[in-house]
């Protein structure tokens, strides 16, 4: 229990852990406790419950989660939205000026229908605008250094942005989408890169700069705001 309610702990054996450790995940919330290979079970939940005051302190620190619904505000490509309810509306989802005086958000993000629809329509919304965006950095870049794509996936990530098989398969988050445009395109450069470099090299980084010569500050933003969006919707 952490502050009266029922928290999960999530256990994990390695065989490279050498002690009992405790991480949160601030992209899902989950706690982690890590134990080594040859730890018992009761060993696990005994460190568990001396530590339920560490436990409570970071939870109480990690942001709000903002659902997809009725005046909440998400970014778009950087860009402050409100979203706003128009069950009447022909269209399912589209984009417009704020509302005069609406000095939180630049922009209206408006959904029709059903208020238990609205959720899943503006996640759909972002998917599609996510998929177009990183379809399009994908082709430039793949373009400027003359490297097919195989495939482009896009799923909802945890632990990384984006990857690369080594059959030019690229994986991306589509919550990239919430992100400056520079960010996404960044990331479109950098697993585009490994399809010349499959390692974090020095012409690995060589190449993707010269692909993004923002790199450092899309890797900024990241490292500072990336987190948070895994908190909507």
């Amino acid at each position: 229990m952490v502050a009266g309610e029922p928290c999960r702990v999530t256990l994990r054996r390695s065989e490279r852990a050498k002690r009992l450790t405790l991480r949160l995940s601030n992209a899902s919330g989950a706690i982690i406790l890590t134990m080594p290979a040859r730890c018992s079970l009761a060993s696990a939940v005994d460190f568990a419950h001396r530590h339920v005051g560490w436990m409570e302190m970071r939870l109480k620190k990690l942001p709000e989660r903002t659902p997809f619904a009725q005046g909440a505000i998400i970014p778009v490509r950087g860009i402050a939205h409100r979203i706003e309810h128009r069950p009447k509306a022909r269209k399912a989802v589209w984009v417009e000026a704020a509302a005069k005086g609406d000095n939180e958000a630049g922009l209206a993000l408006c959904v029709c229908g059903e208020p238990a629809h609205i959720s899943r329509r503006i996640g759909d919304y972002l998917k599609t605008e996510a998929k177009r965006d990183l379809h399009a950095a994908v082709a430039h870049h793949a373009g400027q250094i003359g490297k097919p794509v195989k495939k482009i996936t896009l799923r909802d990530t945890r632990s990384r942005w984006g990857s690369c098989s080594s059959r030019g398969s690229l994986n991306f988050s589509w919550r990239l989408i919430m992100a400056p445009a520079y960010v996404l395109d960044y990331l479109a450069a950098h697993e585009v890169a490994h399809l010349v470099h499959m390692d974090h090299s020095a012409r690995f980084w060589k190449l993707a700069a010269e692909l993004s010569p923002e790199w450092q500050k899309a890797e900024a933003w990241l490292k500072t705001h990336g987190a948070r969006l895994h908190h909507f919707g």
